[in-house]
């Protein structure tokens, strides 16, 4: 079945961020988003889901650990279960990126204080 973030379920996330389920299941979810201007994500890690993010336009800054990684407009990175990490939008334009969860991180996330 042929899907789009036009189409897609959609929610609000974090500061006025968006999200919509591209694909929604317990094996594999793929979620685009979109992130405005100058907001972030709060640090956290999941224990089982391995995530890849993909940047479609923009450029966002990904804190991996200790390590801060620019990812520009296609280009991606892949995040493997337990590693600490955080997406922000430290731009003045806002971001669009696809997330790429398998299983799914759905009640997965550990915030990390």
């Amino acid at each position: 079945m042929k899907i789009s973030k036009h189409s897609a379920e959609h929610y609000v996330w974090g500061q006025n961020c968006d999200g919509w389920h591209l694909v929604k299941g317990k094996d594999l979810s793929v979620i685009h988003e979109r992130m405005p201007a100058n907001t972030s994500e709060v640090k956290h890690y999941h224990q089982k889901s391995r995530q890849f993010f993909f940047v479609l336009s923009g450029a966002a800054t990904m804190i991996i650990g200790d390590e801060e990684v620019a990812i520009n407009q296609q280009e991606g990175i892949e995040i493997p279960p337990l590693i600490p990490h955080q997406m922000f939008n430290k731009s003045n334009e806002e971001i669009e990126f696809l997330v790429i969860s398998q299983p799914t991180s759905k009640d997965d996330r550990i915030i990390v204080k």
